[in-house]
């Protein structure tokens, strides 16, 4: 059984949207983002302990703090590549951005490679099923572009703001995925 939750967040943000297995929050997107599951067989809408711990954690950082809790979480159909994205993802500290290229450099030094993709890599953020818990919108692309954020490119502005992040020293791209 899948159960899910509505977050309601601040005017400037879509809602969210929780999903939980019973025990462990299992996803967490905006309303409308690209991997957002739409009506989900046997899902019971149920404020559980997990959501509740969830949406004390987004009241803390939606006021403009870095939350020193993170709700459990259980995330399925993980392979060991976007393990190691996420893991690099967590380790961004708030207010602070990586590169796409950033993270590929990253795994590329710890497998003893010359190079990595950061295709591959803008891949594994992408498929993140727990946005801003692992903070996904910290990844930017080089020169400050603002592409590929799944939960929309408004709501990515919104995040980076909301961490005190100059916003003039980032662009939304005039093409591409965003």
């Amino acid at each position: 059984m899948i159960f899910k939750w509505t977050y309601q967040t601040p005017d400037n943000f879509a809602d969210m949207v929780m999903h939980s297995d019973g025990e462990y929050l299992t996803g967490l997107w905006f309303e409308g983002s690209r991997r957002v599951p739409g009506d989900v067989p046997d899902c019971e809408e149920k404020n559980l302990p997990v959501f509740q711990e969830t949406c004390r954690w987004l009241d803390i950082y939606f006021s403009g703090k870095d939350p020193d809790f993170i709700p459990e979480y259980r995330i399925n159909g993980l392979t060991s590549f976007r393990q190691e994205v996420i893991d690099i993802m967590k380790d961004i500290p708030y207010g602070s951005t990586l590169t796409y290229n950033d993270i590929a450099k990253k795994i590329a030094g710890n497998r003893g490679l010359q190079t990595m993709s950061a295709q591959a890599v803008g891949g594994a953020v992408g498929w993140n099923p727990i946005s801003i818990i692992i903070p996904c919108h910290r990844v930017v692309g080089a020169s400050g572009n603002l592409t590929g954020y799944g939960g929309g490119i408004q709501n990515k502005v919104e995040l980076l703001s909301l961490e005190g992040h100059d916003m003039d020293q980032y662009f939304i791209p005039k093409k591409g995925r965003y």
